[in-house]
Formats: C-alpha cells, structure tokens, sequence
C-alpha cells in the first residue's frame, strides 16, 4: 500500500468494527498485542478497509509477550489484507530477518520509534527519522512532549523529512501534543492515528476519536486551501495593478 498524501488509520483491537470506520478512515491499525485470537480474527475478515498490523511489547507501550510476537506479526503479514506492518527501529536494528519476512510477503514496512518520556533534540528526531527510513518504506515517531517548543520542533521535523522525501508520520503525544494529530498533515505528516470512540483510552495518550480527528483535519485543511486561493487571488490582483 503505497501512501498517496495523507492516510487516517483508526485504531482498534477487534476487526468486527472496521465497520465504524469506513468513510472516515482510510486504513485499519489492527492492535494484535491487545486482541483477542488476531490471526483468526485475520482469517476471518471480510472488511473493506487494508489493514496495518501492530503487535507491541509492553517496551514501546503494547501488551505483547515476547515469546512468538514477530512470528505472529509475520504470520499476520501473510493476509492479502494486511498491507502494512509496524515495527519498532530498535526491533528492526537487531532482527532484519524479519524485515526479509515482510519483504516477501510483499507488505510495505512502518518502522516506529515512540519516546514515552522527552522529545529528543533536533539534530538527533532527525536522525532517528533518516535511520527509521533507511530501514522501512514510512518512518513514524512518536515523542512526549514537556512543553510547546517540543511540538514545534517535532513539527520541523516532519517538515523537514517530507521535503527531503521521506514518508513520514509524526505524533507528539498526551494533553499537550494532541493538535499535532491535527495540523500534522499540513507538515508533511502522511498517515495519523485515532481509535474508534469507545477505544480512546487503551493506546497512546491524548488521541482523538477517528471521526473528531477526520473532521478537524478536513476543517483544517479546507482553510488552508481557502487561504492559499485568497493569497493567489491578491498577488495577481497586485500584478495587474502593477501593470495598469
């Protein structure tokens, strides 16, 4: 599943709701780590929607056993459904084996590095961003931030790789990063998380509901364009002036 601008993923850990999120979302973000039988639940699955399968250990905030967990998440990349896998840039930098896995089973890689703690400087999130898309096909970070100048230099971030043509997705979680789920797009971010209602509480801190989420960022982005339409509207106005 190749990215083509901005993609909404909603979140949940039971396949049978990829109902709710048809027409807001684009994807499915299926949480193997905290569902009940997820590779039957893949067997069994009907939907509409592609899914990116997740199976986190408790290290980067999932419920997963170590025992088993990649080959799970490597079984699970063998559904026709399954277009995307996440892995963590620390799994990735020790086991490329099951890089060679995903690869086989022609999946597209998100290589993920969450900092439940701080945001790093910039020179060293940019850093993380160029290793986690050397490794996989989106680079997705997820810091928590301590005040506002560490959104904003999450933000850079995000700007910065996507114009250097990197795919990526970025997040700054909790209370205080929560916005950036919404203006991420306008910096480049091209995919976004939000869980369905009722599951706002069992991910990452501070998300917003997949369809609160969609309509703030349609709203955003509609005022951009307007935005932009008025800003070409007057420089021609202005250039046409200058020529009378």
């Amino acid at each position: 599943m190749k990215l083509d601008g901005f993609a909404l993923a909603a979140t949940t850990n039971d396949l049978d709701r990829e109902v709710d999120a048809r027409g807001v979302a684009d994807v499915v973000e299926f949480r193997m780590d905290s569902a009940e039988d997820p590779i039957g639940q893949l067997s069994d699955y009907e939907g509409d929607l592609p899914i990116i399968a997740t199976n986190r250990t408790k290290w980067f905030g999932g419920e997963a056993n170590d025992t088993g967990r990649l080959d799970r998440l490597s079984a699970a990349s063998r559904f026709d459904a399954v277009e995307l896998v996440d892995i963590e840039l620390e799994t990735a930098r020790g086991m490329g084996w099951i890089l060679d896995e995903f690869r086989q089973n022609d999946v597209d890689i998100i290589i993920s590095h969450h900092d439940f703690d701080d945001t790093p400087e910039q020179d060293v999130l940019d850093a993380i961003i160029e290793q986690c898309a050397q490794y996989g096909d989106v680079a997705k970070v997820a810091t928590y931030p301590q005040n506002h100048d560490d959104v904003l230099r999450l933000l850079k971030a995000i700007n910065t790789a996507s114009n250097d043509g990197i795919d990526v997705a970025g997040i700054a979680m909790g209370g205080l990063g929560s916005h950036s789920r919404v203006v991420g797009p306008l910096y480049g971010s091209t995919l976004g998380y939000a869980p369905l209602a009722e599951d706002t509480s069992e991910y990452a801190p501070g998300q917003i509901p997949v369809r609160k989420l969609a309509a703030l960022i349609e709203a955003l982005q509609v005022a951009s364009e307007d935005v932009t339409e008025m800003d070409s509207l007057a420089a021609k106005l202005a250039e046409q002036q200058t020529h009378a």
